[in-house]
């Protein structure tokens, strides 16, 4: 069975040892539990590092509950946890975020507020600590071609979650020389222990992907090399914005045809009006409000799924990070796949 922990993680050691030799220590982390943040977490600990992680319920740890790590009960609206976690660190790494919220205030909260407390918290306790904030493509917003946008384009997000990102961001520049700090800004991430790009996973493996109509871009990232590029982000120029994903954007179309070919499966595309994903995204908001979780469509994520270029330009910012070797879509495909059905995701 295909399944990963620290003892046996997705990026293994000797893919990030220089990086991790020159990363100063102790390193903090926020939203170690999470699909990015775990795997992060277990490379660490299979390098014999130790981190402190925040959490909400150390007996509730999601994926690396019986990982080596100093857990730090709290959260990101909570100044003295945040003290806790960050004080004397050399490196701290912020992944939390919220991405799923039926209101434009939750998204801020999570993201914007929260940032910035943990930017405050950083600022006092951990003056002269490396800050790698983990951002995303929403805050600079789609592109107005497939070429994508660079990481110096003025940024015009679209939605609620894009807008706090970018404002998260700007929480961390305001940092400006009192420390040191960098920005990567992931596109569309995947693999292993992902829910959000397994969508289409599981409709290709129902024999059928429901798609808005029109073509449409993309850059996506391996949860791998995402990892490697926020080690090397710890050891990179200050002051600068990445951004990560595959240098050749895909198609929708494309994507979905390698997806299958992947998983040795065969299905259909159901084109769907964009009048009517933006009325199911709005019926999707109403019930995320109403208390349901996990909602694949609300509003904001109509607005996203809607634009057609989701594509960065990543070649430049790899070259400096030296993550020029990233895992091409077809082949971190077959990987997920397995991954899924090993887990029983998909049958």
């Amino acid at each position: 069975m295909t399944d990963y922990n620290y003892s046996n993680p997705l990026v293994p050691t000797y893919a990030v040892s220089a990086w991790l030799r020159a990363v100063p220590h102790p390193i903090a982390i926020t939203g170690g539990t999470g699909f990015v943040g775990s795997h992060l977490v277990e490379t660490l600990c299979a390098a014999g590092v130790k981190p402190r992680v925040l959490v909400r319920d150390p007996e509730k740890p999601r994926w690396i509950g019986k990982a080596p790590v100093d857990w730090v009960r709290g959260s990101l609206h909570d100044a003295d946890s945040l003290t806790r976690l960050v004080e004397g660190a050399g490196t701290v790494i912020h992944l939390a975020g919220v991405v799923r919220a039926g209101r434009a205030s939750d998204f801020d909260r999570g993201n914007h507020e929260g940032t910035g407390n943990l930017v405050a918290a950083a600022a006092g306790a951990a003056p002269s600590a490396r800050f790698v904030h983990v951002s995303s493509l929403a805050a600079a917003g789609p592109s107005p071609e497939p070429e994508g946008v660079a990481p110096d384009c003025d940024p015009a997000p679209i939605s609620w979650y894009g807008k706090s990102k970018l404002a998260a961001e700007r929480e961390v520049r305001a940092l400006a020389d009192r420390t040191w700090w960098t920005i990567v800004r992931p596109p569309a991430i995947y693999g292993p222990r992902d829910s959000d790009i397994f969508e289409f996973f599981k409709m290709a493996n129902r024999g059928m992907v429901a798609l808005p109509s029109g073509e449409r871009w993309l850059t996506v990232a391996w949860v791998g090399d995402v990892v490697r590029s926020v080690f090397s982000a710890a050891v990179a120029d200050a002051r600068e914005t990445y951004h990560l994903g595959e240098p050749e954007p895909m198609s929708l179309d494309d994507l979905i045809s390698e997806l299958c070919r992947a998983g040795g499966v065969k299905a259909g595309v159901l084109r769907v009006p964009p009048i009517l994903v933006s009325g199911l995204g709005a019926v999707g908001s109403v019930l995320q409000k109403l208390g349901w979780r996990r909602l694949a469509l609300t509003g904001d994520k109509s607005r996203e799924l809607l634009a057609r270029h989701w594509t960065a330009r990543t070649r430049g910012s790899l070259a400096q990070l030296g993550v020029d070797d990233v895992t091409r879509f077809s082949d971190g495909a077959v990987a997920t796949w397995a991954w899924y059905r090993d887990q029983g995701w998909l049958k």
